[in-house]
């Protein structure tokens, strides 16, 4: 298969020359100017951050991005769908305070905030794809009903998928609550009873009749579920949840379909901004020491090559101390003064291994490349272009 083109800048500065003119240059010379933005609905899909955590993108990157697309004629909104698990971004009204407390806002982001999938997570499009998984995923309405795409992708850990980057931004980040429950869940949802109340909340909102309050706890009628998940994006008191997860193969095979049909005949770019490459995902309310020095940013029309290159930056680079990974190899232990890279006098302390592999053992994250692959997402084949 051809080779993609991903174009890297790294996080050296000169005066007048600061990283998000570099920015910039670099979306410019990978070519989002071939993109016709005139008059179009723009989806910057972003990641506004879980309360707490700190890892997340800049806002001042989505700035001057927001600002360069509208000088290209684009109508640019910042967007991101509700959570399947409950936490400060589970609806509309938590994840507006969240995103605007983080920066993403008219005055800091210069774009405002739409969140995709509406108020409790029910808004949202079925995209026709006959996938091998997900037929028709489920993407939330403000993305599906975009003209073009672009994704901002913080590169970092996941604990399920081993990576978090274009395709889980894309795929997972693009889904419903229903749609996230889709990707996370091959079963049904479960009804909690210590925590349910009685509500009837998620009988209201169930578009197939398949739940009914019994006494004062929510029974599912599993002949009629059809898994949509609307139970658990509703439910305000951990009632509904999901009852099991799937492998990370499978997981990231499904949000790989997920990704197509997020950018499924529309234009789209891709941007990966590979710093403070925390272990886990921006959606916990923390974020753990990061694995490696800040590397760079990279850009892409292929999501896959995008992540493939990320991939390989992280693979090459040492691994720093008094993190994770120090508590895996025991290394701080050994100098604790020096950060556990005494005996790595050389600085190339796991440089050429799996960090995500390192960190979370039982994720396979080549599962999903490959199959974006083999959907026509993306190729795996890439040639990295630097950008100064």
């Amino acid at each position: 298969m051809k080779a993609s083109k991903v174009f890297f800048t790294d996080l050296r500065t000169t005066p007048g020359n600061d990283l998000m003119t570099k920015l910039i240059r670099l979306v410019r010379r990978a070519g989002i100017d071939e993109i016709d933005f005139e008059g179009k609905f723009t989806a910057i899909k972003i990641h506004f951050g879980e309360p707490g955590n700190l890892a997340y993108i800049r806002p001042n990157y989505a700035a001057r991005l927001a600002d360069y697309l509208r000088s290209l004629g684009a109508k640019v909104f910042l967007t991101d769908s509700n959570t399947l698990y409950s936490g400060g971004r589970s609806n509309a009204v938590d994840h507006l305070r969240a995103a605007m407390d983080n920066g993403f806002n008219p005055i800091s982001a210069h774009a405002d905030v739409i969140i995709a999938d509406g108020l409790k997570g029910t808004e949202y499009k079925e995209i026709p794809l006959g996938g091998e998984y997900c037929p028709a995923p489920k993407i939330g309405a403000a993305i599906a009903d975009a003209d073009i795409i672009i994704s901002m992708n913080h590169f970092k850990g996941h604990e399920q998928t081993g990576f978090g980057g274009a395709l889980k931004n894309l795929g997972m980040g693009s889904a419903s609550v229903g749609g996230k429950l889709e990707l996370h869940s091959s079963s049904q949802p479960v009804i909690n009873a210590e925590n349910c109340i009685g509500c009837r909340i998620c009988e209201k909102y169930c578009r197939h009749d398949a739940i009914r309050i019994v006494g004062r706890t929510a029974k599912i009628d599993y002949a009629r579920c059809v898994g949509c998940g609307q139970c658990i994006a509703v439910c305000q008191h951990g009632g509904a949840s999901v009852s099991s997860y799937d492998s990370s193969d499978l997981l990231n095979c499904k949000i790989a379909e997920y990704a197509l049909a997020t950018v499924k005949d529309k234009p789209s770019f891709h941007i990966s901004f590979i710093m403070n490459v925390s272990p886990n995902c921006d959606c916990w309310n923390h974020n753990d020491a990061a694995i490696i020095p800040d590397i760079g940013i990279a850009a892409s029309f292929d999501p896959v090559a995008l992540d493939c290159a990320c991939a390989d930056l992280v693979k090459a680079s040492p691994a720093l101390g008094r993190n994770i990974i120090s508590d895996i190899d025991g290394s701080e232990s050994e100098n604790d003064e020096c950060g556990g890279n005494a005996h790595h006098q050389d600085g190339c302390r796991h440089a050429g291994e799996d960090k995500f592999h390192m960190v979370h053992p039982d994720t396979n994250w080549e599962a999903g490349v490959e199959h974006g692959e083999k959907i026509g997402l993306g190729s795996r084949n890439y040639e990295l272009i630097r950008v100064k």
